[in-house]
C-alpha cells in the first residue's frame, strides 16, 4: 500500500523539527572548540555554498529585485543567528532556550502589523500574553530574573519574527532553493565579518569538533532546509504550522538525554504554556479549510 502524500509531508516535516532539535546539540558540542561567531560563519556560508551549487541555474534565474529582496532576508536571519549562537554559547539549558527562542513564532503576527501593516488578530494577543506568562515561569523561582542567554535568545525571537514576515512574502515569489542558498550564504558571510572584529584569532579545534561541525553543516542545515522546502510544497498548511512547533519539545527531550539536563516543575510549566502559545498563535491555520482546490 502506498503511502499518501498527506502521510509522507508529515513524516518529512517531523523529520525536519528533529534535525532541527539535533542542531541545537551539534552546535553545542562545536562550540566547546570554536568561538560561536566563527562557527556560525563557517557552517551558513558552507551550507550556503552547497545549496548555491545546487540550485546554480536558479540563482542565475533571478532578477536583481529579486537578489535585493533575497539580501535583505539573509540579513534578517543573519542577525537573529548571531543572537541564537551567543545564547546558545551561554545556555546551561537548552530547552529553556529553544523555547524562548520558539517566541518568534508568537511575535510574528505583531511584527506583520509593526511592518506591513497587517491586522492582528484577537488570538495573536491570548498567544503574547499566554507566552509571557510562560516565560515569566520559567525564570520565576528565586525570584524572576533574565540571564544573558535568555536576552540573547528574546532578541533572536525578535529577529526570527522579522525574517519569518520577510521570507514569507517574498517566498512566493522567489523560487525555494536559491533564497534559502542565498540566505544562509549572507549569515555565514555577516557572522564571519562580525567573528574578524569581535572574536580572537581561531585555533585548530580538532577532529572531534569538526566532526560536530560537519553535522551542523550536512545534517543540522542542508538537509533540514532540504526536507524543509520539499515537506512544505507537499503538507497541508494546518498539518504544517503544527507539526513545526514541535522544535523545542525534541530539544528539550535531546537536551535532557544528551546533557542530562533537568527543569523544575514550574519550569516544566512554563514549558507547557508556552507551547499552548504556539499553538494559539497558529489557531487561524489549524482551523483553514482549503479553498479553491489549494492546501
Amino acid at each position: 500500500m502506498s503511502v499518501s502524500r498527506t502521510v509522507q509531508s508529515d513524516l518529512l516535516l517531523v523529520l525536519v523539527t528533529l534535525l532541527a532539535a539535533a542542531g541545537w546539540m551539534f552546535s553545542k558540542e562545536a562550540l566547546v572548540g570554536l568561538t560561536p561567531l566563527l562557527f556560525i560563519g563557517v557552517r551558513f556560508f558552507s551550507a550556503g555554498l552547497i545549496l548555491g551549487l545546487v540550485g546554480g541555474r536558479s540563482l542565475k534565474a533571478l532578477s536583481i529585485g529579486d537578489w535585493h529582496r533575497a539580501l535583505l532576508t539573509g540579513l534578517a536571519m543573519a542577525t537573529a543567528m548571531s543572537f541564537w549562537i551567543m545564547g546558545l554559547s551561554l545556555a546551561t539549558n537548552l530547552g529553556i532556550g529553544a523555547f524562548i527562542a520558539s517566541l518568534g513564532v508568537v511575535l510574528t503576527p505583531l511584527m506583520a502589523r509593526l511592518l506591513f501593516g497587517v491586522r492582528t488578530a484577537p488570538t495573536t494577543w491570548v498567544a503574547v500574553g499566554t507566552a509571557l506568562v510562560g516565560l515569566a515561569l520559567l525564570r520565576l523561582e528565586g525570584g524572576f530574573s533574565l540571564s544573558a542567554s535568555d536576552g540573547f535568545f528574546l532578541a533572536a525571537a525578535v529577529a526570527f519574527s522579522v525574517h519569518f514576515n520577510l521570507n514569507s512574502r517574498f517566498a512566493a515569489r522567489i523560487p525555494a532553493l536559491p533564497l534559502t542558498a542565498i540566505q544562509l550564504g549572507v549569515t555565514g558571510l555577516a557572522s564571519l565579518t562580525l567573528f574578524s572584529f569581535l572574536e580572537p584569532a581561531p585555533v585548530w579545534p580538532g577532529w572531534s569538533i569538526l566532526g560536530w561541525l560537519t553535522a551542523s553543516i550536512l545534517l543540522g542545515t542542508c538537509l533540514r532546509f532540504f526536507f524543509q522546502v520539499k515537506a512544505q510544497g507537499m503538507a497541508q498548511v494546518s498539518h504544517a504550522a503544527v507539526i513545526m512547533t514541535l522544535e523545542p519539545v525534541w530539544t528539550a527531550l535531546l537536551g535532557s538525554l544528551w546533557f542530562a539536563e533537568r527543569m523544575s516543575p514550574l519550569q516544566l510549566l512554563g514549558c507547557c504554556i508556552i507551547f499552548g502559545a504556539l499553538l494559539i498563535s497558529r489557531w487561524r491555520l489549524l482551523f483553514r479549510r482549503p479553498i479553491d482546490g489549494q492546501r
